[in-house]
């Protein structure tokens, strides 16, 4: 898979297996040592990631090359409209970093030591509205009080999960880093202008048609108006924002308040 552009032959777990008792564990050493072995950059196409020192912060592994860096998150079974992360505190504070790192989800089959499913969300694509917090643990628990979030998957926009393994299909080493490149002036927006931008691109992916008008848009004016209570000028504010994909060649303008999605979800 690292540094090939046609083929990513080997799409099954290492054959060694890990001796830990918890099964968690031994998910976590084979999926990370998959991801080493296998993984080229989505973001600059070098071959391959290199592991993070145990116990660092967030980031699993980075890109001597480019220096993104990735978190792995992994499960058995089929990925689903949300991951569990770590704690809600910390991941509202990632949101805040320059440096908060993209999410590798991986959903593999245990029984066949294979991965099925791999996708990045590249971190320009993290924003509040997709981090579900979880109740806190109860009194009784070893952490008592503790929060931890979800990822919802299902709310990022299409653009920004990017299929690397698709029901074990890999997407060729080309498709996945014109896709990355594709969203990449998000990084340089301000998280408020970046939220408003990407709530605006689920609701055009949400129409669930290429071709739509600024009326279909503005059919999710009460989800956006939800999201953003402090805002009293929304219809201007969608009108703006598409303005904005229009210019990053996201959207094309088909005149009479008519759009065409570039970039199909």
């Amino acid at each position: 898979m690292a540094g090939d552009d046609d083929s990513w032959s080997n799409l099954g777990f290492a054959e060694e297996r890990a001796v830990f008792v918890s099964a968690s564990q031994n998910a976590r050493v084979l999926s990370e040592g998959w991801i080493a072995a296998h993984m080229f950059c989505p973001a600059c196409g070098a071959d391959r990631l290199d592991a993070t020192a145990n116990n660092t912060p967030v980031a699993d592994f980075r890109c001597a090359s480019c220096h993104e860096e990735f978190e792995l998150k992994a499960k058995n079974g089929r990925l689903g409209r949300k991951v569990a992360d770590g704690a809600y505190g910390a991941m509202t504070a990632r949101l805040q970093s320059a440096t908060s790192p993209n999410l590798l989800a991986m959903g593999y089959d245990r029984a066949r030591m294979q991965v099925r499913d791999l996708i990045i969300v590249p971190s320009h694509f993290f924003t509040q509205t997709i981090i579900e917090p979880r109740k806190p643990l109860g009194p009784h628990c070893r952490r008592a009080g503790w929060q931890g979030c979800n990822i919802l998957l299902g709310d990022v926009p299409a653009a920004g999960r990017i299929d690397l393994i698709r029901q074990g299909v890999q997407t060729p080493k080309a498709a996945v880093l014109d896709q990355w490149r594709a969203t990449r002036f998000l990084r340089d927006l301000g998280q408020s202008a970046r939220g408003w931008l990407l709530d605006v691109m689920k609701a055009v992916e949400d129409i669930g048609r290429p071709e739509f008008t600024l009326d279909d848009v503005y059919g999710f004016e009460g989800r956006l108006s939800a999201l953003y209570p402090g805002n009293n000028n929304v219809r201007p504010k969608i009108r703006q924002q598409l303005q904005v994909l229009r210019d990053q060649g996201f959207l094309e303008f088909a005149g009479r308040g008519k759009y065409r999605l570039r970039r199909a979800a």
